[in-house]
């Protein structure tokens, strides 16, 4: 394990944490032309030179300030004068007063390197002793590189110039250039410089550098305009065995031809580059012509269908943001909902009219939906467009609402104003504003004159409010199942009132003559307010299942009258479609989770229907989903039971599905999650150890690994056994899940080394940490991890001031006291917060989220409980 940073940080230290009113003054007062940035990346394992030169003009006589967080500053130069880096440094920004109309500023400093996949990131591989590094800058931490006026509105060209062991290879956002070698002073090494052409106008959170013995697989298309645009695919020399770069590349060839044409303007950069680099925080990372992967999309082993088409669908999101985000950029934070979520929707759009992927709207309404719902129902909940006073609020707002509910929104506004309406606003869009920053109300101006609607009440009640809004229909009949009376009643919680305007349809749905379950008709139609009669409907001959939001044009949660539910309950396998089988899966989600439906119901609906279900996505959620069930919903009395249970019955599941298929693996990988009786880790040995094989499935090394962590956890393999698949897969990866089956070993003295290690020693970079966080949660005797309830409260505000913002929120989250499901976390939860009062708002926010799971897990336990009371 490499050791943390040379010091940790207090994430609250003044000037760290950005008000949207300095930008705003910063803004006003200054307009930036370049920088050039020089890095020496030969100064050893904890720190890089960092040499910034600035040029800016700005109000005269004005005082303001630049971002650098650093290690040391040597020398401030501001316009040929020298300034004393101990009076207008901190460490965080540097003093900048008497101003002229046009600046250059230097800054020469040391940088550090962090291992916590912020700044610019440092690892070594194990396997050869290899050292990788790559920048990871949004929100505010390019600052940590290089001196920089850290906001998204002061754009400019950036030159990088670097200096590094000659056999890396470095990549940035400008092509490449050839290194100009030489021999390192007093070393036997051999260094080069490479030295960028200047970038186009950027924000400073877009910019990148990746440096290491990087090997790369390349090819290159012919964008709209003509010009030859070369492609890059880059990974650490021991995982490009793995690399599918012809897989990634036709996803980005078919992007490239989808989004030239919907958005009217030319790829904007000169080449496309996309690194898949180690520790990872993110998905991936939307540097222009430079885009960062997480590793987990190297495929080492077998994986989920799933995880193949996330890894499609985070192709098409990144290279979606090289038009909105890149080339046109939001002024300031409170717009980053916008950002994301074009490109979440975009990328789901192209994926389904561009990819092989043509049922990825099911994928999102499977997946990023059920996201979105259960962010806007916790207490923390906010409008799509959030007030984002400074830079903490922005890092805690990376969410459900950000990603998932704005994508959703975006859908249903695609659906309100029309597609090619939408997408010729859009072309109007990129046509104006390239190279600029923009607002919400740009985009909008440009979608209502393409549209003729007007989008102001529509923006007030989608983008101003939180919240969720339920549909459900409401139907009357005649004696012969004629339909006298059809109407959609919307709902709304309490603490969010609001009614809102939905584009929406109505599917009707009978059960063929083969027994599959087929739309006959479909009414596309605007709903509002409490009510909104459907006359159309009205003396049609009620079908077995009515579905209100076919299609999932809305977001909002639906409901099925009492007939559907029966149809829907009988019939759930026989959809002839993936996406109106998806929107009813979602609505008994819904139902188990708010507590109207008992969870055991939820369970047996799963395991009985699971395995025709043709989505991969949509399997791995559902298992997901009955996981969350089993742990946080069904009653006490009966979990145990339950999960014994549904063990068994994945097991047999796995057992008969085709060989080598998707379902086949992803059972088998939740039967060992679940694994507890005897018998059942009985056959988790026999799998592992080869005495047991199924047909097309091959125990590879990521398997193997997921086994023998269930088998740790069960209390049948130790630290010996770990050892030795260590040995085995001497990887990053194996050091990860290696760490993590040691924090699964069923006893008080590993779970209080593996908190101290996290908690108290800050012994971990962030992707061992997050194992780390994982295995300590493995405990099937709960009570082993009811000592920690206390110790959580009375160590997370130290650790919110002390360690970095990703560092310090896996903790506060992966460590919240949420098993076991408990009012005495509750009541730690409340009484902590009592004392915390408002000084830290984005750990308010973190805790009140980890504290509604457990509430809401009560309330189902409750329901659950009254089912068996009554039945």
């Amino acid at each position: 394990m490499r050791p943390a940073p040379a010091r940790l940080e207090a994430t609250h230290l003044p000037g760290l944490n950005l008000t949207r009113d300095e930008a705003r003054a910063r803004a006003d007062l200054l307009s930036v032309d370049s920088y050039h940035v020089s890095l020496d990346l030969t100064r050893g394992e904890t720190v890089f030179g960092s040499t910034t030169v600035v040029r800016f003009s700005a109000t005269a006589g004005a005082s303001t300030f630049i971002d650098a967080v650093t290690d040391a500053v040597h020398r401030v130069t501001l316009n040929g004068v020298d300034l004393d880096p101990a009076t207008v440094s901190d460490g965080v920004r540097i003093q900048l007063d008497d101003l002229a109309e046009q600046n250059e500023l230097t800054v020469v400093a040391d940088g550090l390197y962090m291992n916590t996949g912020e700044g610019l990131h440092r690892f070594v591989d194990p396997v050869d002793d290899e050292v990788y590094l790559y920048s990871q800058f949004e929100v505010p931490d390019s600052r940590r590189m290089f001196a920089v006026f850290e906001q998204p509105d002061l754009k400019a060209r950036f030159r990088f110039t670097v200096t590094a062991p000659a056999h890396w290879a470095v990549v940035s956002n400008s092509p490449t250039p050839e290194p100009v070698e030489a021999q390192a002073a007093g070393s036997t090494t051999s260094v080069a410089t490479w030295d960028f052409e200047p970038t186009p106008v950027l924000s400073s959170y877009v910019t990148a550098l990746v440096a290491g013995p990087y090997q790369s697989i390349t090819s290159e298309l012919t964008s709209s305009d003509g010009r030859t645009i070369p492609l890059g695919v880059f990974a650490r020399k021991s995982l490009m065995q793995f690399v599918d770069a012809e897989d990634i590349f036709a996803i980005t060839r078919a992007g490239f031809t989808f989004y030239e044409q919907q958005f009217g303007t030319p790829y904007p950069f000169a080449k496309y580059d996309q690194l898949f680099v180690p520790e990872f925080n993110a998905g991936a990372m939307e540097n222009a012509g430079a885009v960062t992967f997480t590793e987990t999309y190297v495929f080492r082993s077998k994986v989920a269908e799933a995880t193949v088409e996330r890894r499609a669908i985070t192709v098409l999101h990144e290279l979606a943001h090289m038009w909105f985000g890149d080339l046109v950029t939001m002024r300031w934070w409170n717009d980053l909902w916008l950002n994301e979520s074009f490109a979440e929707y975009m990328s789901t759009l192209a994926a389904a009219e561009a990819t092989e992927y043509s049922t990825a709207w099911t994928t999102f309404s499977s997946l990023e939906k059920s996201w979105a719902y259960r962010q806007d129902q916790l207490p923390t909940t906010h409008p799509i467009v959030a007030p984002i006073n400074d830079l903490e609020d922005v890092q805690v707002n990376f969410d459900g609402i950000t990603y998932a509910k704005g994508a959703s929104v975006l859908k249903q506004l695609v659906a309100w104003v029309g597609q090619e309406q939408f997408m010729a606003g859009v072309r109007e869009y990129f046509g104006k504003h390239a190279w600029s920053n923009t607002e919400l109300t740009d985009l909008l101006t440009e979608l209502e004159q393409a549209s003729g609607r007007d989008l102001g009440a529509w923006g007030q009640a989608w983008l101003e409010t939180a919240g969720v809004n339920t549909l459900a229909p409401e139907i009357e009949s005649d004696g012969g199942e004629v339909i006298t009376s059809f109407a959609v009643v919307q709902t709304a919680p309490e603490d969010h009132a609001t009614l809102r305007p939905h584009r929406t349809a109505i599917g009707f749905y009978d059960v063929d003559d083969a027994g599959r379950l087929v739309r006959n008709h479909r009414v596309e139609l605007d709903v509002a307010g409490e009510r909104t009669e459907v006359p159309e409907l009205v003396g049609m001959e009620r079908p077995d299942l009515i579905l209100v939001n076919d299609d999932d044009l809305a977001y909002a949660k639906v409901r099925l009258d009492e007939n559907s539910l029966a149809t829907a309950k009988r019939h759930l396998k026989n959809f002839a479609q993936s996406l109106p089988r998806t929107l009813v899966w979602n609505s008994a989600w819904d139902a188990t989770r708010d507590g109207e439906s008992p969870a055991r119901d939820y369970v047996e609906l799963v395991l009985a229907n699971i395995d025709a279900e043709t989505d991969s996505t949509v399997v791995l959620v559902l298992l997901r989903q009955l996981m969350a069930t089993l742990y946080q919903f069904v009653a006490e009395d009966h979990r145990r039971e339950a999960i014994e249970r549904s063990a068994d019955a994945l097991l047999r599941l796995a057992r008969d599905a085709k060989a080598g298929s998707d379902h086949q693996l992803q059972f088998t990988k939740s039967f060992a999650a679940l694994a507890r009786t005897d018998e059942q880790l009985d056959a988790v040995t026999a799998l592992l150890d080869g005495h047991e094989t199924l047909d097309g499935l091959t125990i590879d090394t990521d398997l193997r690994w997921e086994l023998l962590v269930a088998l740790v956890a069960g209390g049948r393999r130790g630290t010996a056994d770990i050892d030795a698949e260590y040995e085995r897969d001497a990887t990053a990866t194996g050091a990860r899940m290696a760490a993590m089956a040691r924090a699964a070993v069923p006893t008080p003295e590993a779970k209080a080394e593996a908190w101290d290690a996290v908690v108290e020693r800050a012994e971990f970079p962030n992707a061992v940490q997050q194992a780390v966080i994982a295995g300590f949660k493995r405990a099937h005797d709960e009570s082993l991890l009811t000592p920690f309830t206390e110790k959580y409260f009375a160590a997370i505000e130290h650790v919110w001031a002390t360690r970095t913002h990703e560092i310090s929120e896996q903790i506060v989250q992966g460590l919240y006291p949420n098993r076991p499901i408990s009012a005495d976390a509750v009541a730690a939860t409340d009484a902590f917060l009592d004392q915390l009062g408002d000084r830290s708002p984005a750990l308010r926010r973190l805790v009140r989220e980890g504290r509604d799971d457990v509430v809401r897990a009560l309330a189902a336990r409750e329901r659950d409980t009254a089912v068996v009371a009554t039945s």
